[in-house]
């Protein structure tokens, strides 16, 4: 692929924050960098452990290669936080080092990209919303609740039996008011960066000979429509917001399930209205 005119100026060497020039480098419209090629390595040690798991049919009575099968625990009650056999969830363990590392790297990554363009710290702010709320699974809820156990498998059918047993062990997950807020965020990205994106191919994409719309006709729409216009970057900062508001959210309702709220989400909205004040 040839290298666009505009490419040019963003090819430079700089940013980094660690390796300086050794891996300052593109492989074609790819930077490679020292985080980049430290998420390659980790990446394919994570994926080799998966399969080597897979082959090894632990958790299972036997092995096997149907990806929808792939069950990966974590250890089990008795090994606390302590370091398990490969056989019992040590495998586990590795892969959750592996994908941690992974995801760290690419958060780095980003963020020597911004320094290189010069740009703000958002998008792998963003993005390391997302990884937060990975290790709250993996690391942080299981270290407040004392065993790794409490952790979610490897595997596609087994997590979704995870996610389902976690809803049922506190009632009614979906009574949850932090996992409430976190659905509303989700909610509310989607709908306002969906008026965004139909609003943008509406002025893009004009009737048979009609004309191309201005930025001046999109926010006379939403001022018509619902007597404010957020304009172009505020469309953008806000659906950042939301979308950063999803994540950290969905991270929380988990975290305090098992650590600070223990019994049915159902109780809890009992004892909530019961002691509000008007009912004293």
């Amino acid at each position: 692929m040839a290298m666009l005119s505009f490419e040019r100026k963003y090819r430079v060497k700089g940013g980094t924050l660690i390796g300086g020039d050794l891996f300052d480098f593109w492989i074609g419209p790819f930077w490679v960098g020292f985080f980049g090629v430290t998420t390659i390595l980790c990446t394919i040690l994570g994926t080799l452990l998966i399969v080597y798991g897979a082959m090894q049919g632990y958790d299972l009575a036997e092995q096997t290669w149907n990806v929808w099968q792939i069950h990966i625990a974590p250890p089990p009650l008795e090994y606390g936080l302590r370091m398990a056999p490969i056989e019992e969830g040590g495998l586990w363990q590795l892969i959750t080092v592996c994908a941690i590392g992974a995801f760290g790297s690419w958060v780095l990554r980003q963020a020597e990209i911004s320094r290189k363009l010069g740009m703000g710290y958002h998008v792998p702010f963003a993005y390391a919303t997302a990884v937060f709320a990975y290790v709250t699974l993996v690391v942080i809820r299981p270290v407040m609740m004392g065993a790794w156990f409490y952790a979610f498998p490897y595997g596609i059918l087994s997590h979704l039996d995870w996610v389902s047993n976690v809803g049922y062990a506190y009632g009614n997950f979906h009574l949850n008011p932090v996992h409430m807020i976190a659905i509303t965020f989700f909610f509310t990205t989607v709908f306002a960066l969906g008026l965004h994106g139909g609003l943008i191919l509406s002025t893009l994409n004009p009737p048979k000979n009609g004309s191309v719309k201005t930025s001046e006709h999109e926010n006379a729409y939403f001022r018509d429509a619902i007597g404010y216009s957020i304009g172009a970057i505020g469309i953008h900062r806000l659906g950042l917001l939301l979308a950063l508001g999803a994540g950290i959210f969905s991270a929380l309702c988990i975290l305090v399930s098992g650590t600070i709220w223990n019994k049915s989400w159902i109780i809890f909205w009992e004892e909530f209205w019961r002691n509000l004040p008007i009912f004293l």
